[in-house]
């Protein structure tokens, strides 16, 4: 199994590329509708854009082999917060592989009768749960990482010459966080691309599952930018966070 990993490991940089360009075509194409452009043209990137898609299905074949994989590692971690959003994350992941390759199954005619509407929910919505979960670890993370650097932050003169009203104000203690948490983020590099590749990723199931839709164009540009961040982390891998 960890020679699959290894070899599956191999075209995810591929899949990250094409990732990028099949959202760069879901922009470009509500852009041209937008623009009042021939319906010829709009067909056409439309067209581009589900081949795309159909051809990062078949990259991500046996992808739920890793999944699972990650999971039997996250199950181990010491912290116990991280354990379980790691571990049913991954398992979520892996569930959203499966159905993305019986979707890929059904658009190539191996398994007839197929619904696709039904399994691409669903596919969805293991998706989001993950993305959740993610995002639940990213803030738990950014919340130690604020809490071991916050007794470090220099305090202020006891002469100081403002007024101890203007010091203990609310919007001063909301610049104070607002800095730490800045300062946080611009040193944890790994943290900030984590947080915002979810927070990218996230508004695509909740608009393909209806819940909250954002229009194509919106999810394009979603889509393309973390993209961008994951293309990022393969290149440099010390920007991928850890666990």
């Amino acid at each position: 199994m960890e020679s699959w990993v290894r070899f599956n490991s191999q075209s995810q940089a591929k899949e990250r590329v094409i990732r990028a360009a099949q959202y760069a075509c879901a922009l470009l194409g509500h852009t041209l509708q937008k623009g009042g452009a021939m319906a010829e043209l709009n067909r056409t990137v439309s067209q581009l854009e589900a081949h795309m898609s159909m051809t990062r299905k078949l990259l991500r074949l046996g992808n739920s082999v890793e999944a699972l994989e990650a999971a039997k590692k996250a199950i181990h971690l010491s912290d116990g917060v991280l354990r379980l959003c790691l571990t049913i994350s991954h398992l979520n992941r892996a569930m959203y592989f499966v159905c993305d390759n019986v979707l890929w199954a059904g658009k190539m005619g191996l398994v007839s009768k197929l619904d696709q509407h039904k399994w691409s929910q669903r596919s969805f919505r293991y998706y989001l749960f993950a993305l959740i979960l993610n995002l639940t670890r990213d803030v738990y993370e950014l919340g130690l990482l604020i809490e071991h650097q916050g007794p470090y932050r220099p305090s202020k003169p006891a002469c100081s010459p403002i007024p101890r009203t203007t010091l203990s104000s609310p919007s001063t203690q909301i610049c104070r966080k607002l800095h730490l948490l800045m300062t946080v983020l611009y040193s944890n590099p790994p943290l900030l691309l984590d947080l915002l590749k979810n927070s990218c990723d996230i508004f695509i199931p909740l608009d393909r599952l209806g819940i909250y839709p954002t229009g194509s164009g919106f999810v394009g540009a979603c889509g393309l930018v973390s993209s961008i961040l994951s293309i990022l982390t393969i290149v440099q891998p010390w920007l991928k966070v850890k666990p």
